[in-house]
């Protein structure tokens, strides 16, 4: 029989609790920086590293499936370790797991560093992305556990705010560091990061636990659980290689769809289960964890694509095209901490479906973006789009991780950093899949359109590939006439197929502001604030 958790237990308070801790250790606001310097490595490692992937297949003579494989193998590792990482902090303390994440995660950045051949960079990748695992879901069970319900909204705005400001330093910090010192220094960056977040988190935070906290581990689940993520984010991640109609991607999605079956029959049996099936009865944790996806979708597949117009259309340098993105997450930093004050006062419902609206008008608005675009235009699209994130980074997560009991935190951490990792790889495989069929219909009668010379079909397949990513296929030695041509033709097939994938994604934020109607405040907030022994 499964054990049942029970979604409305008011868990008394308790001196440890949040706001009357004394003394440094368990402060809530000291825990915030703690947990926040630990997040920066993570967020910042998910931007920096690719603007390095250019000097990686230069000096260790990387071939283009292994520098993909650099980014690949770190993401599969991390959206199947996430919800396990959480489990393994609600049983054996977050403040645990958090330190060890931290230092794992240093540690392979130096061996990724020292790596000699691009094989070793990938498998420490893997290593990296399993001990980032560790460390995401135990940030939200500690701010979870620390801070009292008045104050939970304002945690993670700052904290949301904190991951905007990582993610806009990584092209610009990777591009000088690639720039003035080597491409090792990317991977060095994060040694004396991690040196700091550890020396913090070993004196300010305090391990709270749920009194009724998980004793056994749901091995079986895990690996169910792991199968399953990773036939879905592997089938997502090759399909645009394969082919979504190819034996082999439908046969990986059919193996997460029947591991996933099998994971849910297995809970339902098992004392302890991994992921207490019963938590999804929240109508507004399942609503939250669905805007997760659909928002990550819009977000990530979209972005994808801004940085492929702003350095192959535009000709931008990685720095440039990150100060470009500066709008964006300029908003969702300022945002962010707004954002958790005015859900605090008026629930999260009408910040979220506002906040969806918002990235829905500014997800068409992109859609008109044209080879001619200014800076001025991009930047209002590109404001407008971090204005509506900004509630919905704050208010989706307080309201997974709020409606879930104490006792399971770390796994509904671990929920919310997997929706957003399942939604982001969804988002840029099916728009990916968008932008090719978009430019592999319209190429060929584009350039037969600009008279230019007649392509084989092996060549205009070549040509309509580096036209997915905004490369124009320019021969060497072309003349300046005819390359001018290519690059138009190139630039406006490429923007036509960038504006139907920003349709695609502002009705999914469409779709994502009717979810994020059926949410609301977290039902445990209350008991998650002071509900833990130390």
């Amino acid at each position: 029989m499964t054990r049942q958790i029970s979604l409305d237990k008011q868990v008394p308070d308790q001196d440890t609790a949040a706001g009357r801790v004394s003394g440094l250790r368990g402060h809530p606001w000291l825990t915030l920086f703690a947990v926040a310097i630990g997040v920066v490595m993570v967020t910042l490692d998910g931007t920096i590293v690719a603007v390095a992937n250019p000097a990686i297949t230069d000096d260790l003579h990387a071939t283009l499936a292994e520098v993909q494989w650099i980014t690949n193998g770190y993401l599969l590792a991390l959206a199947v370790s996430l919800i396990t990482a959480g489990k393994l902090g609600d049983r054996f303390g977050h403040r645990q797991t958090f330190l060890i994440g931290i230092a794992g995660f240093a540690a392979s950045s130096a061996a990724i560093g020292l790596s000699s051949s691009v094989e070793l960079v990938i498998g420490f990748r893997v290593v990296q992305g399993v001990f980032g695992a560790l460390l995401m879901p135990a940030a939200l069970g500690l701010l979870r556990a620390t801070f009292p319900a008045e104050k939970l909204n304002m945690a993670i705005g700052i904290w949301s705010m904190v991951i905007g400001a990582s993610t806009a330093a990584g092209p610009i910090v990777g591009g000088l560091l690639v720039e003035h010192v080597n491409w090792q220094s990317v991977f060095f960056i994060n040694v004396p990061v991690g040196i700091v977040a550890l020396g913090f988190g070993l004196f300010i935070l305090l391990d709270h636990r749920a009194e009724n906290a998980p004793r056994s581990f749901d091995i079986v689940g895990i690996l169910l659980l792991s199968a399953a993520m990773f036939s879905l984010i592997w089938s997502l991640i090759k399909a645009s290689g394969w082919g979504w109609g190819d034996s082999r991607t439908l046969l990986f999605l059919a193996g997460s769809v029947i591991c996933f079956a099998l994971f849910a029959l297995w809970e339902n049996r098992v004392a302890e289960p991994l992921v207490p099936l019963g938590m999804f009865r929240s109508l507004p944790l399942s609503a939250g964890t669905v805007l997760m996806v659909l928002m990550a979708f819009a977000f990530m597949g979209g972005l994808f694509f801004v940085t492929f117009y702003l350095q192959n259309v535009h000709g931008m340098s990685p720095v440039d095209s990150g100060l470009h993105l500066l709008p964006l997450t300029g908003m969702m930093i300022v945002g962010s901490p707004l954002a958790g004050l005015v859900i605090t006062k008026i629930g999260p419902r009408l910040p979220l479906v506002a906040g969806m609206v918002v990235t829905a008008v500014a997800c068409f608005g992109m859609s008109r973006l044209t080879p001619d675009t200014g800076t001025v235009t991009m930047s209002v699209w590109f404001g407008l789009m971090g204005l509506g994130l900004a509630p919905v980074m704050v208010g989706a997560t307080e309201v997974i991780v709020g409606n879930a009991p104490l006792e399971i935190s770390g796994v509904a951490g671990g929920l919310q950093q997997a929706a957003m990792q399942v939604g982001g790889s969804l988002g840029t495989a099916v728009l990916g899949a968008v932008m090719a069929n978009e430019v592999s219909s319209s190429f060929a009668g584009n350039w037969t359109a600009a008279h230019l010379p007649p392509l084989t079909p092996e060549q205009s397949e070549q040509a309509a590939s580096a036209v997915t990513v905004g490369v124009a296929p320019v021969p060497e030695g072309a003349p300046e006439a005819l390359a001018r041509a290519i690059t138009s033709v190139a630039h406006d097939t490429f923007v036509s197929g960038m504006s139907t994938a920003f349709v695609v994604a502002g009705c999914v934020a469409v779709v994502a502001a009717v979810v994020a109607g059926f949410t609301r405040r977290g039902e445990n907030a209350a008991a998650g604030a002071g509900a833990a022994h130390v």
